[in-house]
């Protein structure tokens, strides 16, 4: 294998080249005019003088390139480092600007790089430790009220308390498994297909209808106001949408309270605005609530997977829509959702 030369190397032979050139064509231009009698070719030390002079002056050119390239290149050394360090999974490392604008360029898109894969990486290393914390929890519940009813001394009352554990935690083991299978063929959706016009009002309320027995357990009034819009768009995919945020709204709201559905046409747009007096959102939990398992109840007391809203967030992205959270702890949420009608004035 050929040895390859270094930068530092390969840019003083460049600069010792191109003024051994300049010599070589300085040298050629003279000796043509001395053969022209342009020059006097007797006065042997105006010649002599003049070579000594190119001579000193490439040497001179050569060893300030020299010294100068380590300075040049420092910040490509640099770069070359924290590349390695990426290479080897550390995506905290930086690299300082250079004077140099190219170099400057190319410090800042490695630097964006860097922070984005150390994003990346921190929620690969929640979404492990989280998809395995959500999926051995119910397991073990299941494996552990499975043994106790194991034992015959239990009564008919305490055998169905713990048959009714079992089937919730089932249930919760089920939607956690939909859900990541939801999730992970959306991710690898770029454009929506299989659209249609539909009664968007009519999806919505019967997603609310859907969720009865839930609202209802609790005593929660729903003050829902829809006006009749029509939407060109995936059924299916919206679908999700109006059941997770309805579902949320419910199971953070305390009972006996409202909480206020309503849909309005924007233009070309469409509003759909859903607001819950529950328990509400610090600062933290606003930022986070749509990445992968994250749950803003930190003793999962609440029921979930954290899954519901990334996937929320996820199909709204898809259509070009936007999606808008107002909360603060204590005093409930408003999620606010703006889809494309994807139909014209008429």
């Amino acid at each position: 294998m050929k040895k390859r030369m270094g930068l530092a190397a390969v840019l003083v032979s460049f600069v010792f080249f191109v003024m051994f050139s300049s010599l070589l064509i300085i040298g050629l231009s003279m000796r043509l005019m001395e053969v022209m009698g342009i020059i006097d070719r007797n006065d042997i030390s105006i010649s002599f003088l003049s070579y000594v002079l190119m001579l000193v002056g490439v040497a001179i050119g050569t060893a300030i390139t020299a010294l100068l390239s380590r300075w040049m290149l420092k910040p490509v050394r640099n770069l070359i480092e924290a590349v390695d360090n990426v290479a080897k999974g550390d995506f905290t490392v930086r690299v300082n600007g250079s004077n140099i604008p190219e170099l400057e360029t190319l410090a800042v898109s490695f630097n964006k790089m860097a922070r984005k894969l150390e994003g990346i990486e921190l929620l690969r290393t929640d979404f492990v430790n989280n998809f395995s914390h959500e999926f051995k929890t119910p397991i073990v519940s299941i494996k552990g009220f499975v043994r106790i009813l194991q034992d015959e001394t239990l009564t008919a009352e305490e055998r169905r308390e713990y048959l009714d554990i079992i089937i919730q935690e089932s249930e919760r083991l089920a939607e956690l498994s939909t859900n990541v299978l939801n999730l992970s063929k959306i991710e690898t959706v770029e454009i929506i297909n299989e659209k249609k016009i539909y009664a968007l009002d009519e999806q919505i309320r019967l997603a609310i209808l859907m969720l009865e027995p839930k609202w209802s357990a609790k005593n929660l009034t729903m003050e829902v106001d829809l006006e009749s819009i029509n939407i060109y768009n995936n059924a299916h995919l919206l679908q999700h949408i109006w059941v997770n945020l309805l579902d949320n709204a419910i199971k953070f709201t305390d009972s006996g309270e409202i909480i206020q559905v309503s849909l309005t046409r924007v233009g070309l747009s469409i509003r759909f605005c859903i607001r819950d007096n529950g328990q509400g959102m610090d600062e933290e939990t606003m930022q986070r609530i749509f990445d992968k398992f994250y749950q803003g109840d930190a003793s999962r007391s609440m029921t979930g997977n954290g899954l519901g809203l990334t996937l929320v967030k996820k199909i709204i992205d898809l259509t070009g829509g936007s999606i808008e959270v107002d909360s603060s702890s204590g005093k409930g949420s408003v999620f606010t959702i703006l889809l494309p009608s994807g139909m014209s004035e008429e």
